[in-house]
């Protein structure tokens, strides 16, 4: 009876073992142990806007962003004619994608059905409206029931927990705003006080630079998580808008111009890798290699 104990033991510390072995955080077991802080992410710029148009910026729609890999979404929120906020490219009469509450919901669906998963969602606060609003959008989506609040107002970067203590403990979302963020909604986290960004709408295709361009008047990248703004915009008499043609090219892995190259060039200056590299149209060009390259995964 004790030999079958033994054996029943040992078979079920084997399973475990080999449960926790495959286990995989944001898609690979190796980031379960990485600190959030720790982890480069492509992010979908304005991920909201799917389509062909001038205005838009990605073509495959936010639940096949997430299925297709992508963990961190930023979109642009305004106000529309009915005081609803919405994401809005610009101004709601230039593209309206719908209600934040109703694009909220849809990244809480795809949560609830992958339970090992940590998605980050940037918002801008376009009409710079009252952290409210923001709440509002949460709460009703269900999605405020995922989200991380940190401990502390502000989070040194060796404070921040693992991917694999975040999904343990069910705070799987992490919300950030550009600007109106407020202690009153704790859950929603200030962007610039925990990243800086660099310059973007650029139309340099070889992205030369990687230098602070907002919060402005920073001068040191010490304590900031960081965020490259990797996509090229072609300047047509003074009015940006997304060079699709180059997309292969900006949004590869290597050489002149890519995300790779850009990523050297940040690392040369700050010393580690981004946070988050944000793309248009990631599902073109090499985007995941770029990725598990600045990760250290093969």
């Amino acid at each position: 009876m004790r030999s079958l104990t033994t054996v029943l033991s040992l078979l079920c510390s084997l399973y475990t073992l080999s449960t926790s072995a495959q286990t995989a955080c944001n898609g690979h077991p190796e980031l379960c142990t990485r600190q959030y802080s720790n982890i480069t992410s492509i992010g979908t710029h304005d991920s909201a806007f799917v389509g062909l148009l001038p205005q838009d910026n990605q073509d495959v729609s936010v639940p096949d962003q997430l299925d297709a890999g992508i963990r961190f979404l930023q979109a642009q929120t305004h106000k529309d004619f009915l005081g609803t906020l919405s994401l809005c490219h610009t101004s709601c009469l230039e593209k309206d994608a719908g209600p934040l509450s109703s694009y909220l919901s849809t990244v809480k669906t795809w949560l609830d059905a992958n339970p090992n998963e940590v998605v980050t969602i940037l918002l801008v606060n376009g009409d710079n409206v009252n952290i409210s609003m923001f709440d509002d959008a949460y709460t009703f989506s269900g999605l405020k029931t995922y989200a991380y609040t940190p401990p502390t107002s502000s989070l040194a970067l060796s404070a921040w927990p693992t991917l694999q203590e975040m999904i343990s403990a069910g705070t799987r979302l992490v919300a950030f705003l550009d600007t109106g963020a407020a202690p009153s909604v704790p859950y929603i986290l200030d962007e610039f006080t925990y990243f800086f960004e660099t310059p973007y709408d650029t139309t340099d295709p070889t992205f030369p630079e990687c230098t602070i361009n907002r919060p402005p008047g920073l001068t040191t990248a010490d304590g900031r998580m960081y965020i490259v703004n990797h996509f090229l915009d072609l300047d047509l008499d003074g009015i940006d808008i997304p060079d699709d043609v180059a997309d292969n090219t900006t949004n590869a892995a290597t050489g002149v111009g890519s995300i790779g190259a850009q990523a050297d060039v940040c690392i040369g200056l700050y010393g580690r890798a981004p946070w988050g590299v944000l793309v248009d149209y990631f599902d073109q060009g090499d985007v995941f290699t770029a990725q598990n390259a600045l990760n250290g995964l093969s």
